[in-house]
């Protein structure tokens, strides 16, 4: 009896977030109880300025694919791109049961229907107040308030200890469709005992509570019942509450709505499938229909809230988008607000509707988009709740947990028991001990086009390169049995000096590069790495030496 109790003592289980803390986007967080192991959300993130032609940024799963074995589930809390998003790039390689609302599997459905993955798909449909048992350890999930309905948070249960998940979530007693916060399961959780909280810290800067999602409506019903021309609202195309909101503010003011944008489309269709949208079809039309009805009689549904550059807003922006056009006096309602990072695209955006004569509304002038996450009051309450003996602050950057981090220490929970941390980190607990051991690779994986990480660090330094200052290609055709040069060098500069304007600075760079080759080919070198080495490193002076600029240096030797 003894033995059998201090073997439980011991028993551990490990945390170890892949992506979701210090950042915006791409959450994956596991739980391992011995050889079971158990994904938290698999989301992607759109890139930063610096990611030269990424298209998306996914978690580096390499920790999962060594311990394929043990991986028993994937828990998918709630239908947004930065927690479902990777799944598709996940799934070829890591194909276990899938669990998620209705709502989240609708809109995983279309992803993988895309990616031709819905076959071999195993998804699991669970609400919030249900049990599973997953292995060793029993999920119960629970319901919250988000910007997209059917979003859940989730309770492990281990033999350690509980764990709580809480996912994205703000307290909204007044939400649109009437789904609040099980705060009942929550409570019997905090008063069971909670061992680590993983808990949402997005607004850990905003003081006080959230607003209502129900605000947004009354502010949209008043600018629909005021403006006399056209309206372009734009939103997040998962946020089904704000959209719900668009549509009962169009039919007060007896206005016909047209979807248009490919996200904003599909979105609409799986909600009103599924029940969570309720639009009259007599007051959907076709965007291509739009100019048979008076202006004041029409609102237009699309995407674009991030400045995305080939999003439907920015098209229009732009002046080259297929079937509208901004007309003068056109009000445009951008109802969300920028992501961090992209706020300069957003900005852009705007400007150039002002520029088309349009009249924009955005929430730094008005009421227009209200947060889906909690503000310092609700992670007090949700921590008071809970009670937890150890916090992990997650989702967010890096000041956002740092915040979080004081607020828990401000209702009792000790310093020593918060763990501020980076992707990557293991943090292992017992039922009385928690601690930090050792890191698992976890880093960002590019998704260029078609390619999954064959894009890296490199490519993306040498396309930074690029962008800053140019390429400078030298190309020579060398005999090689006789160690002499037969041709060039030709020189092409593109991105570094405009050639026809720059003859001279050409015309020396060859000299140079003459004198270069002849004298290692007199040396009887024939190795042509360095040969082009030395191209690369007599140019590199000449050129910095000459313009201040450090250009990619690219010699292409041709043997003959």
């Amino acid at each position: 009896m003894h033995k059998e109790k201090v073997k439980g003592k011991r028993d551990k289980i490990q945390i170890i977030p892949l992506g979701g803390v210090g950042e915006i986007g791409k959450n994956m967080f596991v739980v391992q109880y011995k050889k079971e192991i158990i994904v938290i959300d698999a989301g992607l993130k759109f890139p930063e300025d610096e990611m030269l032609g990424v298209d998306l940024v996914i978690p580096d799963i390499s920790y999962l694919l060594e311990n394929k074995g043990k991986i028993k589930a994937i828990i998918l809390t709630h239908g947004h791109e930065d927690h479902i998003g990777a799944i598709p790039y996940v799934l070829p390689h890591i194909n276990v049961p899938i669990y998620g609302t209705r709502l989240t599997l609708g809109l995983l459905k279309i992803k993988l229907e895309e990616f031709g993955l819905l076959k071999q798909a195993t998804l699991h449909e669970i609400n919030g107040g249900d049990n599973i048992v997953i292995g060793s350890i029993r999920a119960r999930f629970f319901s919250t308030n988000h910007s997209i309905p059917d979003s859940v948070g989730v309770i492990l249960r281990t033999p350690v200890g509980n764990v709580v998940y809480t996912s994205d979530f703000k307290f909204d007693h007044t939400p649109v469709q009437g789904n609040i916060t099980q705060f009942d399961l929550l409570a019997d959780v905090g008063r069971e005992g909670v061992l680590v909280a993983l808990s949402d810290s997005t607004n850990a800067e905003r003081e006080g509570y959230t607003h209502s999602e129900k605000e947004v409506g009354e502010t949209l019903i008043d600018i629909f019942l005021s403006t006399e021309g056209r309206i372009i609202i734009v939103s997040f195309a998962s946020n089904v509450h704000r959209i719900q909101q668009i549509v009962d503010a169009a039919s007060i003011a007896g206005r016909k709505i047209a979807v248009d944008g490919w996200s904003m489309v599909n979105v609409v269709e799986i909600s009103r499938e599924l029940g969570y949208l309720h639009i009259p079809s007599e007051l959907l039309v076709d965007v291509e229909d739009v100019k048979k009805y008076p202006r004041e009689k029409i609102v237009i549904l699309t995407t674009g809230t991030q400045g995305e550059p080939l999003s439907a807003l920015t098209r229009l922006a732009n002046a080259n988008h297929r079937k509208l056009e901004i007309i003068p006096d056109d009000t445009v309602v951008i109802a969300a607000t920028p992501i961090p990072g992209n706020e300069k695209l957003v900005h852009r955006t705007i400007d150039n509707l002002f520029r088309r004569g349009a009249n924009v509304i955005y929430e730094g002038i008005s009421g227009v988009h209200v947060s889906g996450h909690a503000s310092q009051e609700e992670l007090k309450l949700m921590l008071n709740l809970l009670r937890p003996k150890y916090l992990i602050p997650v989702h967010g950057e890096y000041r956002h947990l740092i915040h979080h981090a004081a607020l828990a220490e401000k209702i009792g929970i000790p310093k020593g028991n918060i763990f501020i941390v980076e992707n990557g980190t293991t943090m292992e607990f017992t039922s009385d001990q928690g601690k930090i051991t050792t890191g698992v690779p976890a880093g960002a994986v590019f998704i260029d086009g078609l390619g999954v990480g064959d894009v890296g660090n490199i490519v993306i330094r040498d396309r930074r390169v690029l962008s800053r200052d140019g390429i400078f290609i030298v190309i020579m055709a060398i005999d090689g049995k006789e160690k002499k040069l037969l041709s060039g060098p030709d020189i092409v500069s593109r991105g570094f000096v405009y050639m026809k304007e720059s003859e001279e600075l050409l015309d020396e760079a060859r000299e140079i590069v003459c004198s270069v080759i002849t004298d290692i080919l007199q040396k009887k070198i024939s190795n042509w790495q360095i040969i082009k080495n030395n191209v690369k490193e007599s140019m590199g002076k000449f050129l910095w030496e000459k313009t201040g600029r450090k250009p990619m240096i690219l010699p292409i030797i041709m043997e003959i």
